[in-house]
């Protein structure tokens, strides 16, 4: 319980520092969301009752104030350009943003974990190679690279899949595979070294003296004493899937969180992007919680170190 406490503590620090922060930052840099709305044209009086009507002409600290109050009482506010609740805007935009990480995530399983375990397991050999290769090019490669590389040539030159959207049938693979790739590289890299630092151990040792087979051991003792830092790196990179969803949903014109975030920044919209930003960092912190949950449970030796 106390463990709990202190973890509860710990989000509310972080979520009131990504807040200030935000807000702070979007207070100081140059533009005015009045022009967004009436345009540089208006007049003084109008762009002065524009002001007043959006609560823009109080104080700084007064606003800081405010914008908390609000917070409290569960009110995120409402969006100076669309004129409608953060809270509204949010759920429209937040099922393309988990159908996006979802299939993301699912690619990570599916290629990650195999790749990781073929790699331990023909250490030094081909399959290894192959594997460490594949990883080197996921990691090196940005996601604000490789995707208009692969709309280029899955959608433009081979006509395969479409350009951009979610309307259409396959929409999803293109966002998908380049939301996923790094992070399947990050993981596949994790699971080999875990294994292999597990297989040095005693208890392995003891395994292969019982006569068990290779992968017999591989599969049913190293692989769960190994997932401990796996499931940790999976829980940070689960969490940093939708601050990389907002480049992904950009050049794929994926209708999500991430691309309301840009168009909220590019508008001035000040209470719509720290509501986005405040909704993507209580889901990390919530994320890596889990995890941290999840790996105390795996191993008592977390939760009570004198274990």
């Amino acid at each position: 319980m106390r463990i709990l406490l202190q973890q509860l503590v710990d989000t509310l620090i972080v979520l009131f520092g990504v807040s200030t922060l935000v807000f702070l930052l979007l207070a100081l840099i140059p533009g005015d969301p009045v022009d967004v709305v009436l345009g540089e044209s208006a007049q003084a009086a109008d762009r002065t009752a524009m002001r007043e009507a959006l609560g823009l002409d109080r104080p700084l600290v007064q606003r800081w104030g405010l914008f908390y109050v609000d917070l409290i009482r569960g009110d995120l506010g409402e969006s100076l350009v669309r004129r409608q609740p953060v809270a509204d805007l949010l759920m429209q935009r937040l099922p393309a943003t988990l159908q996006l990480a979802a299939a993301a995530f699912l690619l990570v399983l599916l290629t990650a974990m195999p790749l990781g375990i073929l790699a331990a397991r023909f250490r030094g050999r081909w399959p290894d190679r192959v594997a460490q290769g594949v990883a080197l090019i996921g990691v090196s490669i940005p996601n604000f690279w490789l995707g208009p590389l692969l709309v280029l040539l899955f959608s433009v030159w081979l006509g395969w899949t479409p350009v951009s959207g979610n309307l259409e049938p396959g929409s999803l693979i293109l966002p998908a595979f380049t939301l996923g790739l790094s992070m399947a590289a990050i993981t596949t890299r994790m699971v080999r070294s875990s294994l292999l630092e597990t297989v040095s151990q005693p208890f392995i040792r003891t395994a292969y003296c019982k006569g068990l087979g290779e992968t017999s051991v591989m599969l049913r003792h190293s692989l769960p004493n190994a997932m401990l830092p796996v499931i940790t790196i999976l829980g940070l990179q689960l969490g940093s899937l939708l601050a990389g969803a907002v480049i992904t949903e950009v050049v794929f014109a994926w209708p999500g969180i991430g691309s309301l975030l840009v168009d909220a920044i590019r508008q001035r919209d000040y209470p719509l992007v720290q509501g986005i930003v405040l909704f993507i960092a209580l889901t990390y912190v919530l994320v890596n919680r889990l995890s941290d949950l999840l790996s105390g449970w795996l191993d008592p030796r977390i939760r009570d170190p004198l274990v």
